[in-house]
């Protein structure tokens, strides 16, 4: 994937992730309805996203999706090293205000086409708890299933919550 590329969702960008989004991407991280979903902190500060996106190596695929001149979403494909090379996990993060719009979807398709197309991966994996039933929905419309269970995996809203491990496999 070279640049940044127009999706069918109508006006929004799917680009690489650049040091300048960090600001943006913080902002979305610490959405309640986004933290609730993925491994961060309400808290967490700019400095350590900009860090995190300028230490990416070459093994780590980072996108936004941008509307409007505003970053609404993102996510990473993250290849594994050694015997595990033939594998990678994915992360997402939509914000609220956006879902159901096609956004998850969108970027989700830019990761599989990097990990089929460009990098040849058998396996791409990830999890995701186990209310988050819009994602849930829409990993099995792209091949996932579940592999199994972490019980009481992840600390969120006061709670222990089981978290689905989720993999698709390209035959």
């Amino acid at each position: 994937m070279h640049g940044a590329r127009q999706v069918a969702v109508s006006g929004v960008l799917i680009r690489r992730t650049h040091v300048d989004d960090a600001e943006a991407m913080t902002e979305l991280r610490r959405r309640e309805a986004v933290a609730r979903f993925i491994y961060s902190y309400p808290s967490d500060r700019v400095d350590r996203v900009r860090a995190f996106i300028a230490n990416l190596g070459p093994h780590n695929h980072s996108f936004v999706a941008e509307l409007d001149g505003r970053v609404v979403g993102m996510a990473g494909l993250h290849v594994r090293q050694g015997k595990l090379r033939h594998s990678g996990f994915v992360a997402l993060g939509v914000h609220d205000a956006f879902h159901g719009r096609g956004i998850g979807r969108a970027l989700m398709d830019q990761l599989l086409d990097l990990a089929d197309r460009w990098l040849g991966l058998l396996r791409v994996d990830l999890t995701v708890l186990d209310d988050n039933h819009k994602a849930q929905r829409l990993y099995e419309q792209l091949g996932f299933v579940v592999e199994g269970t972490q019980r009481k995996a992840v600390f969120v809203d006061g709670a222990y919550h089981d978290v689905l491990m989720m993999a698709r496999i390209k035959d």
